[in-house]
């Protein structure tokens, strides 16, 4: 299954997800199993990633729009 997780830094109405929403659908992730966040790149706290990420089973794959922070995607990988 793909499961895709997008994030805007700013809970104001300025920035939106549908730039990355319609990506992830267009890369064939079903929107039900697109999860998001609106946070500061800095915090770490995200509870949608969190959701997103125990979703995630064998085999299926986590489709992202862009990495960033790289930071953070590097310490997931490392501690699954």
């Amino acid at each position: 299954m793909l499961v895709g997780y997008m994030r805007v830094s700013s809970a104001d109405e300025r920035q939106s997800v549908d730039l990355q929403r319609d990506a992830l659908i267009a890369a064939g992730v079903d929107a039900r199993h697109i999860h998001s966040d609106k946070a500061s790149g800095a915090r770490d706290d995200r509870p949608g990633l969190k959701t997103c990420l125990a979703w995630l089973k064998e085999g299926d794959t986590l489709v992202v729009w862009k990495l960033r922070p790289l930071r953070q995607a590097i310490t997931i990988t490392d501690n699954p």
